[in-house]
């Protein structure tokens, strides 16, 4: 529901033509979950724009044919089923090589092709509850915290994505297909980068320590008069100059707080001699003066904030998703709001309004009329 069609987005977005797969009648799961704009799930559109859709029954003959022959053009089949899933109707990486062997198979599932939990099933809470990442989530004693965004089923995505990239180079030097095979799981344990560092390097497990780094002092959530700023002071230079800019100049020449290494041992008694400045004048205050001294710092942001932030507005990262004016021009309306596409690139354009997604089996007619016509040579 979120993987595979995450991955296909950011593959969209980068110029694939992607032709959505559908169940007839109900569709993709994700059509049915709020909330909805104008009858139409906001979730499901937030990541299927830009494609278009085709509704099959694999068990019907007929329907079975047409998916073999959109896989004779294809250049890559992104599925996100169990493992086993396609290859019992007879569409499995096994099945299908030998007769399209040009094609790159991208199979990504919550635990991968291989090893005793290949054919788990999995959602984004399991992969974060097993991957380590809930572990580390949240305040020390507090209760197990989801990271808030769908970290399970993006990472896959994205891991996925560029494993199709890397296949689509291979394949251009040697003319065969592969199979990419992702695992939500897998995904998880590469990102924990700092925490099995710190595990092999010390034998302590880590835990939950709220918003500051493990490794980095001063690099954590403060208070002010009015809120909560975040300031990453991310060496010694950086510490100085923060310490300067709120009137403590003495900070770095106390034996407490000299290295990183100090400062992060005593990071409890570092943040209350910060925040007993901090806390005497507003955030927008403090942010103004960390800026001009050069020192990493931001306010923490509301998601109506982070929409409307002139940076994130200057780099294309809202956009608007329009339907098409029914001869394939996206038309410039309201639209639906939606994330951008953070991969610019010199060569295209990065337009403000991008396709919107498809209704189910929305493109039947036109996938069918060019299916009828031969394929371009060297397919």
């Amino acid at each position: 529901m979120l993987a595979g069609p995450y991955c296909t987005m950011v593959l969209a977005d980068l110029g694939a033509r992607v032709i959505k797969v559908e169940r007839p009648g109900s569709g993709d799961d994700a059509r049915q979950f709020g909330p909805f704009v104008d009858g139409r799930s906001a979730y499901f559109q937030s990541l299927n724009r830009g494609k278009q859709s085709i509704a099959l029954d694999l068990k019907d003959a007929g329907d079975r044919a047409v998916l073999e022959r959109l896989l004779d053009r294809a250049d890559v089949l992104v599925e996100n089923f169990r493992p086993g899933t396609l290859d019992a109707l007879g569409f499995g990486w096994n099945d299908l090589h030998p007769r399209h062997p040009r094609l790159i198979y991208a199979a990504v599932s919550g635990f991968g092709r291989t090893g005793p939990y290949a054919r788990r099933p999995a959602y984004d809470l399991v992969v974060q509850a097993m991957g380590g990442a809930m572990s580390l989530t949240g305040h020390p004693d507090g209760p197990p915290t989801r990271v808030g965004t769908s970290i399970g089923d993006i990472t896959a995505g994205l891991f996925a994505a560029i494993g199709i990239t890397s296949a689509l180079v291979h394949r251009a030097a040697t003319g065969r297909g592969m199979l990419v095979d992702v695992a939500m799981l897998d995904g998880q344990v590469a990102i924990l980068e700092n925490a099995i560092a710190r595990y092999a390097a010390t034998g302590q497990v880590p835990g939950p320590i709220g918003a500051r780094h493990p490794s980095i002092t001063p690099f954590d959530a403060f208070a002010c008069a009015d809120g909560h700023i975040v300031i990453a002071a991310g060496n010694d230079a950086l510490f100085r100059a923060l310490a300067g800019t709120i009137g403590r100049d003495d900070l770095p020449d106390n034996p407490l707080f000299r290295t990183n290494e100090d400062r992060t041992r005593h990071h409890l008694a570092l943040k209350a001699e910060l925040e007993a400045v901090l806390v005497t004048r507003p955030a927008a205050h403090w942010l103004g003066l960390l800026e001009a001294a050069g020192v990493p710092a931001g306010p923490i942001n509301r998601i109506d904030q982070v929409l409307a932030d002139p940076q994130v507005r200057a780099r294309t990262m809202v956009v608007r998703a329009a339907p098409a004016d029914g001869v394939g021009t996206i038309t410039a309306g309201d639209g639906m709001l939606m994330a951008g596409n953070p991969v610019k690139l010199s060569a295209f354009p990065d337009p403000a309004v991008r396709a919107a997604a498809p209704d189910l089996d929305a493109d039947r007619e036109r996938i069918l009329e060019e299916l009828a016509r031969p394929p371009k040579a060297g397919r």
